[in-house]
């Protein structure tokens, strides 16, 4: 079992193409660990706005009475992937992995095995 802090790392690290992490509380918008991003990507502003985005999906399933649960939502930019996985392990409810990717040097399909694989041995 992962931490959060070696959960971020072996994301940042072992998905090619990954400019940063984070692990976000989407209940409050507080992000709770993250790694990389830089002056291009501030990835506290990105968890709280992508809480947004997590808040808002929810509440249309829920409005649509979708009995099913969201694995993960992708964004599409000119340059980057932007990757968000909910997290649903036993104590995790509320939560989600979110991935920032550059597009040139990613392979998506890749990079979303493998943050299913972190989310797996992740422990919050």
């Amino acid at each position: 079992m992962a931490n959060v802090e070696l959960a971020l790392k072996e994301a940042t690290t072992v998905i090619e193409g990954a400019i940063g992490a984070a692990l976000v509380d989407y209940t409050s918008g507080m992000a709770l660990g993250t790694l990389g991003g830089g002056k291009d990507l501030d990835l506290t502003v990105a968890a709280a706005g992508n809480t947004d985005v997590v808040r808002a999906k929810v509440r249309t399933m829920e409005m649509l009475g979708l009995n099913d649960e969201i694995e993960d939502i992708l964004i599409t930019l000119g340059s980057q992937y932007h990757l968000i996985r909910l997290l649903r392990s036993r104590g995790s409810q509320g939560l989600f992995l979110y991935l920032a990717l550059d597009k040139q040097r990613a392979n998506l399909a890749m990079a979303r095995h493998q943050l299913k694989k972190i989310e797996a041995e992740l422990e919050v």
